[in-house]
């Protein structure tokens, strides 16, 4: 048997594209429009023109009574073919074009007709009204058929009625006016129609671009796809329509912003207020890899227009990174440091074996003393006026790293700070940023010098850094304070103008400051204040208990 193509199956239903479904829908409401507007003008149209007719009758009616000849001829002659009131009333009759114009006495006998056999005769219908002195309008069959009537009462010269007069318009012609009315209506719902399926193709034109021809299955999974996508995702997204406005948040971008679903419908600085962040979100800070502190968070910013006139800005939190970009730069430092201590202690062991190997025993003596009482003399000055054990170990390192590269760290005689500290890392990484600056400032200057303030005034501290470098030109000293500011190339594991900024907003969040002068003599002057950084002192039981303790011998300190 040979294969045989198998049979298409015919598909029935709504069109799966977008386009489509809209085009046909649309379409679909305008024929249905323009049909109901046709059925709704139509049915009151019959309904009009049978008032207009009876209002015609009515019209001719009233006319032909209100001549006083005729009422004068119904009461001097008789009802005959030839009789006055017959002659005027076909007259008035060919005038108006009316169906008949019949004059008729008080008993229901006509005097008038366009059937002259019939004058004579009783009428057809029930002339009562008319004669009671009522206007009478309405539409009935007659001898002549079906007509819209007028019938008035006929009175004399004394206002006495004394008959009526009852006119009538074929209704073929009223149903004729109709029809008539018809093809022009059909006409205008033709062309109503027609305008309305090109509005609808264009509509649909326009939805078929914006939705890049996508059925509406497609364009729901690709929702559900994005919900899952935004709110799976370890980055943050915020979206911006074309005022500036937030429209969308993730899950990620709240946590990192530190905002909520109440932002959005918000600008960036209403959300976020004044700060580097919401100018990198609203586009005014341009570039890629933008670097942004919020709170104790450092984030890295990409911003994208869309095609409709909004963007949408990436985060990523690289606080960790930046944490470890510093570690790694304290540990080159410290590497370096101790690769130098170790080229320097080689050249110190091979003096002292050249001393001993002359026999100078007294020399190689004091050449070990003075070296040793050298580094004992630094740490010991550092430890006796900074107790915190993080802080001490801090400076002693920054001294031998400052000696490597050619400069002195020294610790002012001002400076005193308990063991009380509150937040010791945190003053940690104020003092390590802050030295750090300063050796970068002084590096490759003559007499490089970087000197340390540490003091405690009751429960704040206050730490002064200077040094003999260039310093901070007066129209700079706020703008280094700003993220991603600086000077200086980047290393390759991290960026630059992270530093102050973090150095500020922990001040700040100690409700204090952070600010830059010029040093005595030339260079900076950074002053950090940080209230409540420390914690009361403790009980004088503890601190007799401490002065209790025996005294270390001299030798010993």
């Amino acid at each position: 048997m040979s294969p045989t193509a198998p049979a298409r199956r015919l598909r029935l239903g709504l069109p799966r594209r977008v386009f489509s479904q809209i085009l046909l829908m649309q379409v679909a409401i305008a024929a249905g429009v323009a049909v109901l507007a046709t059925g709704l003008f139509l049915a009151p149209l019959g309904e009009q023109l049978d008032d207009q007719a009876m209002r015609r009758a009515l019209a001719i009616a009233q006319t032909t009574a209100q001549q006083p000849q005729i009422a004068e001829d119904l009461r001097a002659t008789e009802p005959t073919p030839g009789g006055p009131v017959q002659r005027e009333a076909e007259r008035i009759r060919r005038a108006t074009g009316a169906e008949y114009v019949v004059v008729l006495d008080r008993r229901g006998v006509r005097w008038s007709h366009t059937d002259p056999e019939r004058i004579g005769g009783l009428v057809s219908t029930d002339p009562g009204e008319a004669l009671a002195g009522r206007e009478v309008m309405e539409i009935d069959e007659g001898t002549l058929g079906r007509s819209a009537r007028g019938k008035v009462p006929l009175r004399d010269a004394d206002g006495e009625v004394i008959g009526a007069v009852s006119v009538g318009i074929a209704y073929d012609s009223v149903r004729a006016r109709l029809i008539h009315a018809i093809p022009g209506l059909l006409a205008y719902a033709g062309g109503a129609l027609a305008v309305g399926a090109l509005a609808a193709w264009l509509i649909s034109r326009r939805v078929q671009r914006q939705t890049r021809d996508l059925a509406f299955s497609d364009i729901a999974a690709l929702l559900a796809e994005r919900e899952a996508m935004l709110h799976g995702i370890r980055e943050g997204v915020v979206a911006l329509d074309r005022d500036g406005r937030v429209r969308l948040l993730n899950d990620e971008a709240q946590r990192l912003l530190g905002i909520g679903e109440e932002a959005v419908g918000s600008s960036p600085d209403e959300a976020l207020g004044a700060g580097r962040t919401a100018d990198v979100l609203a586009g005014r800070v341009t570039g890629t890899d933008l670097l942004t502190v919020r709170g104790q968070r450092v984030l890295v910013a990409n911003r994208m227009p869309t095609d409709d006139g909004g963007a949408v800005a990436t985060l990523r939190d690289r606080t960790e990174l930046d944490q470890l970009g510093r570690e790694l730069d304290s540990t080159r430092g410290l590497i370096d440091a101790l690769r130098a201590q170790d080229h320097e202690h080689a050249n110190r062991m091979h003096t002292l074996l050249g001393l001993l190997e002359l026999e100078m025993y007294e020399d190689a003596v004091e050449f070990v003393g003075e070296v040793v009482g050298d580094h004992r003399a630094t740490s010991e000055q550092v430890t006796e006026r900074i107790r915190d054990p993080l802080l001490a170990a801090l400076l002693v390192g920054k001294a031998t790293v400052a000696a490597e590269r050619g400069a002195a760290l020294r610790l002012s005689d001002r400076s005193r700070l308990p063991d009380r500290l509150v937040d010791p890392r945190g003053l940690v990484t104020v003092v390590g940023n802050l030295v750090d600056n300063a050796l970068d400032a002084v590096a490759g200057t003559p007499d490089a010098r970087v000197e340390v303030e540490l003091r405690a005034e009751g429960r704040t501290a206050v730490l002064v850094v200077r040094d003999t470098g260039p310093g901070v030109p007066p129209e700079q000293r706020e703008l280094i304070f700003t993220e991603g500011w600086s000077t200086k190339e980047p290393p390759g594991h991290r960026g630059r103008g992270i530093g102050l900024p973090l150095v500020r907003r922990l001040a700040h969040r100690h409700g204090g400051d952070a600010r830059v002068g010029e040093a005595l003599g030339g260079g900076a002057e950074f002053t950090v204040v940080l209230p409540e950084a420390l914690t009361e002192p403790g009980p004088p039981a503890a601190l007799a208990g401490a002065s209790s303790r025996p005294a270390e011998p001299e030798e010993a300190r």
